[in-house]
């Protein structure tokens, strides 16, 4: 069963009366447990798509289906429920609050959720163990490191237990090993059966995925497998 579906996806921003085409004509899906890069050069487009799979934005025209439910005719607030229970996003700039612990920091999408609050800690322990960031979690966010800002971004994106993880250029703001480290865990989480869906413009970066959707001027011109897929190392290819 696909966990996404899209056809015919239009983005159209309108801009006093001057349109901008972002998408045109995007169709594709995706499977549980897949592994995506979205690939292209800046202003293709893969940030837009991105924004409207992860239900921050809406689609122009064409179909978005999540989990086979359309998802068109659902309202903001629908949209909202839908995108804590379901999605999880790590972004370049890693979005957490400066003067809040690393344990604050990762629990915040469930004070927006019904989980009883006895449950959170719990679901940060285990979700700062995913990422190895255990021994950091009374640290202050801006005592962090950038790879461990980053890690501990990917722990909030785990902790309300989402089907499928979005990273927008997870590794921009990072050195190369602290790329590598972030890799290795989405790599490690996408073992687990995670799905995972990374847009980058880096070809480096794109071949730690398994499938890479490549993207020019609003549309995908092409869809493959990544046959000499990168491993933690970054030199070493995984089948």
């Amino acid at each position: 069963m696909s966990l996404i579906s899209v056809r015919d996806l239009e983005k159209i921003y309108d801009n006093e009366g001057v349109q901008t085409t972002a998408l045109h004509n995007v169709t594709f899906t995706i499977d549980n447990g897949e592994f995506i890069s979205i690939m292209g050069p800046s202003g293709s487009g893969k940030s837009t798509l991105m924004h409207i799979l992860g239900l921050l934005d809406r689609a122009s025209g064409g179909e978005y289906f999540l989990n086979e439910k359309n998802i068109n005719g659902f309202t903001d607030d629908e949209l909202a429920r839908l995108r804590n229970k379901k999605v999880g996003f790590v972004f370049q700039a890693f979005n957490l609050l400066p003067k809040t612990s690393v344990f604050e920091n990762v629990e915040l999408p469930l004070l927006y959720d019904d989980y009883p609050l006895e449950n959170n800690k719990t679901k940060v322990k285990e979700a700062l163990a995913a990422v190895d960031m255990s021994h950091r979690a009374d640290y202050l966010s801006n005592q962090l490191s950038g790879g461990e800002k980053q890690r501990v971004a990917i722990a909030r994106a785990l902790v309300n237990d989402p089907e499928i993880i979005f990273a927008d250029e997870p590794t921009g703001n990072l050195d190369s090993r602290s790329g590598l480290q972030v890799m290795a865990i989405l790599q490690k989480l996408n073992n687990l059966g995670r799905t995972i869906v990374l847009v980058t413009h880096e070809t480096s970066t794109a071949a730690h995925a398994k499938r890479v959707l490549l993207m020019k001027d609003g549309q995908i011109v092409g869809d493959q497998p990544i046959t000499n897929r990168r491993d933690a190392n970054g030199e070493n290819f995984l089948k």
